[in-house]
């Protein structure tokens, strides 16, 4: 297996994490701040997936409690499509992966981890995309 880059597509931040080369343990990268450019956004997320050589890029799909697709998911489903068509040259796969509790389960790990408040802030993107690329990792095995 090669590296994956796992990404948390929010409002205004990206949360990235990237997976050891054996793909059994994921950690975070960084967090890109939204640039105002959808296009640029998903510019910066192929260059980072080219930066650590990964194979596949996991985004975090949010479907609903019940399992319904709602508007955050079809916004992200869009985001995901136009994703495909720029990585698709580079030989990136781009695969979605369940997101629920991705963010509650970041923000818990980081305060058992005694991280204060606005540094948390700062880390619970990336720390989001690590739980999801984690929970992709595990569900390929």
């Amino acid at each position: 297996m090669t590296r994956a880059l796992g990404v948390d597509l929010g409002s205004r931040r990206i949360g990235l994490a990237t997976s050891d080369p054996s793909g059994v343990l994921a950690s975070p990268l960084r967090v890109l701040l939204r640039a105002g450019d959808v296009a640029d956004d998903h510019a910066a997320i192929v260059a980072a997936a080219l930066e650590i050589e990964a194979g596949t890029i996991v985004v975090g799909l949010p479907i609903s409690l019940d399992g319904r697709r709602g508007p955050a998911a079809r916004s992200v489903l869009a985001e995901v499509d136009a994703l495909r068509e720029l990585a698709r040259p580079s030989g990136l796969e781009v695969d979605t992966y369940d997101e629920r509790f991705s963010t509650v389960t970041a923000e818990q790990g980081l305060r058992d981890a005694k991280v204060k408040g606005s540094k948390r802030r700062a880390r619970i993107d990336a720390a989001a995309a690590t739980v999801i690329l984690q929970s992709w990792l595990e569900a390929q095995r």
